[in-house]
């Protein structure tokens, strides 16, 4: 069951930073005929907007630097996810480390049940951050390396 679960959270990350992606790159169109709300067309001149634009066109850029990088768009997307997934996955999983150590050194002094599940999440968050640090690295040596 515990794993079950830890596998459910591992998923859930992956699913948010794969959706925060596709959102960034999603394009909306007006078809013809139709004109946007007024309520829209002031939100488009607000500095919130400016701003959603500029992170969009940056991410638009990096993910072409990527696809370039590897020659398709495919290699090119995963790269650029895995790299977002080992830049955001240190301070999660530091933040882990820490909870499971204060499992382990703080409250399980006296109940050794606690102290487990704490010593069992600093192993975990080691090994996911691990993971995460390293699987962009077989990637690229495995794609520019392997492929040509």
């Amino acid at each position: 069951m515990k794993l079950l679960k830890k596998i459910g959270i591992i998923a859930l990350i992956a699913m948010i930073f794969a959706s925060s992606f596709y959102i960034a790159n999603a394009e909306t169109e007006v078809p013809e005929g139709e004109t946007i709300p007024t309520e829209q067309e002031e939100l488009a001149d607000s500095e919130s907007a400016e701003t959603l634009k500029e992170a969009k066109q940056n991410v638009s850029d990096k993910l072409k630097k990527y696809v370039d990088d590897y020659g398709s768009y495919p290699y090119g997307v995963a790269a650029y996810v895995l790299n977002t997934i080992r830049i955001y996955s240190i301070p999660f999983c530091f933040v882990g480390i820490v909870v499971g150590s204060i499992y382990q050194y703080m409250l399980g002094i006296r109940k050794l049940d606690v102290r487990d599940k704490g010593f069992a999440l600093v192993v975990t968050f080691v090994t996911v951050l691990l993971i995460c640090q390293v699987l962009p690295l077989i990637f690229a040596i495995v794609v520019n390396g392997w492929r040509g």
